[in-house]
């Protein structure tokens, strides 16, 4: 049993109460991720993964576990790969905060898009099926599966720009220069709606991804904090910055011989997806908004880090990023 930041008896407790009388005889936290405590939890012979929001204060609106849980359990039936959804418990008396569990699944996590150790027919592959997935969650009706009022239909950029904006505004840090002008370019720049609202990730990247233990195959997309109704191409654009940003930018592939490692182009990589999804096509705005959004959660790690509050031991270390990925949007404004 590892370190908790709740009483493991508690959890016992609910855990005997909700799924039959049963030892836990694993309950460890998982390194890693910025946002929501995770754990390892084997009760009796079910092995799981714990989701809780993080102790102390918390913004309205983050940390939304219980819309974790909302769509994992909507999507369990549709063929988008999701784990089990097993119980949402929104009591904070038992663990501090609300928190959830979903079924724990065998398989490879890719944290480095590098793909160390691969072949390069494989990393081609693993690449190719991270497009399929994205293609199949993106093809799924909300309404279909009770997510019809999961998020505000339409306008979603302009409403995401000003969302973001607004947190940008509002951080405690020292301002941003290059971010602050990617939401005024953002702003003018911004696209005619087209109407299209899907189920979007929010997160969507290789990082977050769990295959099949030998198939270039996703069997678990994770980590929906961030999910909403939402344009396709927020995902598309989000998951293409890994082509812009270099591995000391939070394990970009900007840099590396692509051709060589077997890791297909971005190019390649949007076309295979577009040719699945009817989405409408991938501009440079989709990548620059999420280029200035990824850095605004930068600016949100770097306060909860000075607040003392940040899941992740490494959060100091990564607020610097925000200012990184302002100048990747301006290298691209900039040409």
């Amino acid at each position: 049993m590892s370190e908790t930041d709740f009483d493991p008896a508690r959890l016992q407790a609910v855990l005997d109460a909700e799924l039959g009388a049963a030892p836990v005889s694993e309950l460890t936290r998982i390194s890693g991720g910025q946002s929501n405590p995770t754990y390892f939890v084997t009760h009796g012979d079910r092995r799981m993964v714990l989701r809780k929001q993080p102790n102390g204060e918390i913004l309205k609106g983050a940390h939304a576990i219980d819309r974790e849980h909302r769509v994992m359990k909507a999507l369990g039936p549709t063929d988008v790969p999701v784990p089990e959804a097993v119980l949402f418990h929104d009591d904070p008396d038992a663990l501090g905060t609300p928190f959830y569990l979903m079924e724990r699944l065998d398989g490879r996590v890719f944290e480095d898009c590098s793909l160390p150790g691969m072949a390069p027919d494989e990393r081609h592959a693993i690449y190719l099926g991270m497009a399929d997935a994205m293609a199949k969650m993106h093809a799924v009706d909300p309404a279909q599966i009770g997510l019809g009022d999961y998020g505000k239909p339409g306008n979603y950029f302009a409403r995401q720009v000003g969302r973001w904006t607004k947190q940008l505004h509002g951080s405690t840090g020292e301002p941003i220069p290059e971010l602050h002008r990617l939401s005024e370019w953002l702003e003018a720049n911004l696209p005619e709606d087209d109407g299209k609202s899907v189920i979007a990730h929010g997160d969507f990247r290789l990082g977050n991804l769990m295959f099949h233990p030998t198939e270039p195959r996703v069997i678990a997309i994770l980590d929906w904090e961030l999910s909403t109704l939402g344009h396709p191409l927020a995902d598309l654009g989000y998951c293409c910055m890994t082509w812009h940003t270099t591995p000391e930018e939070y394990g970009g592939i900007r840099g590396l011989d692509l051709e060589s490692l077997g890791i297909p182009s971005k190019d390649t990589f949007v076309a295979h997806y577009e040719k699945q999804a009817a989405s409408g096509r991938l501009s440079d705005f989709h990548v620059i908004f999420s280029l200035f959004r990824f850095g605004v959660i930068f600016v949100g790690i770097a306060d909860r880090a000075r607040a003392g509050t940040a899941a992740g031991s490494d959060a100091a270390r990564l607020a610097p990023l925000a200012q990184a990925f302002g100048r990747r949007g301006l290298e691209l404004i900039d040409g």
